[in-house]
């Protein structure tokens, strides 16, 4: 089953959040291979004797400079039961993530087709007069390997 939700003034909730930054600006995050990056957050969870709480988020946000380059920011982030202390870079810990009146979609379908709910999301703030951040929030929620589904909220901010 294709689907993609919308609803309107979303509150995104993180909690006990281990962060991981890709800015672009570093040659290295080329090279960075991601599913070992998030796995050594998890790793770090464990060993700090919590454990990893809901499913792996993605913020994305993409900015243009005056001069027409491209900033383009991506943090992983992973969700902790205890506040872990004394974390080292790469990897930054907050106690509270809350983000205000956003728009939410929950798409089910395939994994390649994601980007319909990102498409759906602009659509729908276009054709009602709502600006946007230019940022997201996406969190994944389930995957069916077996059927090439997944499960994911879209939160995009809303400017105030």
């Amino acid at each position: 089953m294709k689907k993609i939700q919308i609803m309107r003034d979303k509150t995104l909730k993180l909690q006990n959040i281990i962060s991981f930054e890709i800015d672009g600006s570093d040659e290295t995050d080329s090279d960075l291979n991601l599913d070992v990056e998030i796995k050594k957050m998890n790793t770090l969870i464990i060993a700090s004797g919590s454990r990893q709480i809901g499913p792996l988020i993605q913020f994305s946000s993409v900015k243009f400079t005056d001069n027409d380059y491209t900033n383009v920011k991506i943090v992983f982030m992973l969700q902790s039961s205890n506040f872990i202390h004394n974390v080292e870079p790469p990897y930054k810990m907050d106690s509270i993530l809350r983000v205000k009146n956003c728009l939410y979609a929950r798409y089910i379908g395939p994994e390649d087709k994601l980007k319909f709910a990102y498409d759906k999301l602009g659509v729908y703030a276009f054709e009602n007069d709502i600006e946007l951040e230019g940022c997201n929030y996406t969190i994944y929620v389930d995957r069916n390997e077996e059927d090439e589904t997944m499960v994911a909220d879209v939160f995009m901010p809303v400017k105030e």
